[in-house]
């Protein structure tokens, strides 16, 4: 799973936000489930980096990356703590480690600079020997084109990977919007992996997805 850090705090922490993912997700390994989750920058992140880029406009892109992580980082530390003894009692580190627990819940955050932490999502997917990855966003559905900018863009339901790609093109950029990092759908792609894009604050929406029910969102796959 891959938690967007603008759903943590899209200005101020949203503290409503959290109790009622809480509260899912405890409702969802009670069933027996186990989750690993790796938390975004969000808003955070892109403040620290605008800043960043403000004072030094030459700041190297590397740079910006580190800064972007380690607000991820603070991001897990809070969604580790609000789980408590069920998670994991470190944030994972490496993604591409597995760590061996009883525990349900693992938290983890951006990993090292290149990518987002959506990569890391993957990477722990393919680790832990999850067939799909679920990016809980701000967004509802992903488009064939950007709706901000063009009132035709549609909503795709069902995406396959090829198009997918088009869509998020193959170039990283530190705080970009993407409704998947490009790196990471290279990755999800290359091991054939679901992709689940849908709007993260829609907390019935979710439940439906853990219960197996229909819920809104874009299948890639």
């Amino acid at each position: 799973m891959s938690l967007g850090g603008s759903l943590i705090a899209p200005h101020d922490l949203d503290v409503k936000f959290l109790k009622g993912f809480r509260r899912i997700i405890l409702d969802y390994i009670r069933q027996g489930n186990r989750v690993v989750m790796i938390t975004g920058g969000g808003n955070t992140c892109r403040s620290y980096q605008k800043a960043a880029r403000t004072v030094n406009p030459k700041v190297k892109h590397r740079d910006l990356d580190w800064v972007g992580i380690a607000t991820t980082r603070l991001n897990a530390e809070l969604i580790s703590a609000i789980f408590g003894d069920l998670a994991f009692e470190s944030i994972l580190g490496n993604p591409g480690k597995k760590v061996r627990t009883d525990r349900k819940i693992i938290v983890g955050a951006g990993y090292l600079p290149g990518s987002s932490s959506d990569l890391d999502a993957v990477l722990a997917a393919k680790t832990f020997g999850a067939k799909t990855v679920i990016n809980l966003s701000n967004i509802t559905y992903v488009y064939n084109k950007d709706p901000r900018k063009f009132k035709d863009a549609k909503p795709q339901k069902k995406i396959s990977w090829p198009d997918f790609l088009k869509i998020v093109g193959d170039k990283y950029t530190p705080g970009a919007h993407w409704p998947f990092d490009p790196v990471a759908s290279k990755l999800a792609a290359k091991h054939k992996m679901e992709l689940i894009v849908m709007k993260g604050s829609n907390l019935d929406n979710l439940k439906k997805l853990l219960q197996g029910k229909k819920f809104v969102g874009t299948i890639v796959k």
